[in-house]
């Protein structure tokens, strides 16, 4: 059986996000063809790793794309240059 993919479903994944184990807000979630694609970003890969694969633990029958970036959070190493 397919789980379909709909603004319920995009709900609930919304849910798990922002609970206690996930807790982050500014993932999105939105539909695309026959996927379910996670953006934002995240401080680690490790933590963009974990998010996804909770998702997907949760949602097996769903085609989960995870296009969450990862912030950079540590000064810069180069000099910008401004003209």
């Amino acid at each position: 059986m397919s789980t379909q993919l709909d603004e319920y479903l995009e709900a609930e994944i919304q849910s798990l996000l922002t609970d206690g184990r996930i807790a982050e807000l500014g993932i999105t979630v939105h539909r695309r063809e026959h996927q379910l694609v996670l953006g934002g970003e995240v401080e680690s890969p490790a933590r963009r790793e974990e998010i996804c694969r909770r998702i997907n633990e949760r949602f097996p029958d769903v085609e989960i794309a995870c296009d969450i970036g990862i912030t950079r959070a540590q000064a810069p190493t180069e000099v910008e240059e401004i003209s």
